[in-house]
């Protein structure tokens, strides 16, 4: 039996490693979801994220010429990426880092063989019929990416704003090809969270304003990766012994349980040796060549340099070894700039209390 266009770009887009393929229309978006962005915005909860605010015709219509013009149909892709091996949690400013780092960044920066991955099934689109037109987008347009997913059947969003789908839970990464090819959309999974709210109880610095509705300037994913500079020193005592991104609303989730949710070690997504191996001491004496030579192709990268030092600082006055007072006076000496070395001394006197 000959195959349509539909099943032959999903059986394309698992050969190529994609773990779900959905469908959905390029030229609705659902005004639920547009409501949410615009109050999102119109509250400041963007912080400094400053592209969260920006091209708001291009998320309102993915057929528009700032995503593709004459667009009909997104596919929508997942891949997991959380290994299945559990990383002891670190107790001491010598222990390796690895546990304090969100499972998705453990291992290299995931966009590249991704976009890779999306170009080349954007390359298949367009071979499907003469004419066609196809974009490959891996975090690098203003669209709804979760939404999107939701509405091709790729699985529901949780009251933590994750897409869940169910058996593989929602360590996903995400990824979309818009395309002019017209095809059936898929249809949208109902969402299956009930009265459960663990993930909106377990999170730290009680980020989340309600359910579906995430303050980021409370993250500790935004926290650590996104904000520059000091935090609310109201804040530090909460964020803990998070080095880089959360997972405590992840963790929480029973879509979580399942066997399928993880990958197997071994795979692209493995924590990447330096983890396993630097502490939170050796990076707080390691020079800024030196962070920049450790967290080369890592997300990691990302936080910059002082914002890994804020990170450490504050994870510092976590850990439980006596070792970690010497360490935080230290630095209250001589880190640079200034602000900085606030930062440590408030750390250091939560450490003296």
């Amino acid at each position: 039996m000959h195959e349509t266009s539909r099943e032959r770009i999903r059986t394309h887009a698992l050969e190529l490693g994609f773990d779900a393929v959905g469908f959905a229309r390029a030229d609705v978006v659902h005004d639920e979801d547009f409501a949410r962005w615009e109050a999102f915005v119109g509250q400041g909860m963007h912080g400094s994220m400053e592209w969260l605010a920006a091209h708001r015709d291009a998320r309102r219509r993915l057929d528009s010429e700032a995503i593709l013009g004459g667009a009909r149909t997104v596919v929508c892709v997942a891949q997991r990426c959380a290994v299945r091996t559990r990383e002891p949690a670190p107790t001491s400013v010598h222990d390796p880092v690895v546990g304090r780092i969100a499972r998705y960044a453990r291992g290299r920066d995931y966009h590249n063989h991704l976009k890779k991955k999306l170009q080349r099934l954007a390359g298949f689109v367009e071979s499907v019929s003469p004419g066609v037109r196809a974009r490959a987008l891996c975090d690098t347009a203003p669209v709804f990416e979760r939404s999107l997913a939701a509405r091709a059947g790729l699985g529901f969003v949780g009251k933590n704003g994750m897409l869940i789908r169910p058996g593989m839970g929602s360590h996903l990464l995400l990824g979309e090809v818009v395309t002019t090819l017209p095809l059936e959309p898929d249809a949208p999974m109902e969402r299956r969270c009930g009265d459960c709210s663990r993930c909106i109880d377990a999170c730290p610095t009680q980020a989340f304003v309600g359910p579906w509705v995430l303050d980021p300037r409370r993250c500790i994913s935004y926290l650590t990766i996104e904000q520059r500079g000091a935090w609310e020193s109201g804040l530090e005592p909460l964020v803990g012994g998070e080095l880089f991104g959360c997972d405590a609303c992840q963790d929480a989730c029973p879509f979580n349980a399942a066997r399928a949710a993880f990958v197997e070690g071994g795979s692209r997504y493995e924590p990447l040796s330096q983890w396993r191996e630097a502490s939170v001491a050796s990076l707080l004496h390691a020079s800024d060549v030196e962070l920049e030579a450790i967290t080369q192709g890592s997300p990691l990268r990302r936080a910059g340099a002082q914002g890994l030092r804020r990170n450490l600082l504050v994870v510092a006055a976590g850990c439980v070894d006596p070792e970690r007072e010497a360490l935080l006076e230290q630095c209250a000496r001589s880190l640079q700039p200034a602000w900085l070395r606030d930062v440590a001394l408030r750390a250091l006197g939560r450490v003296l209390r």
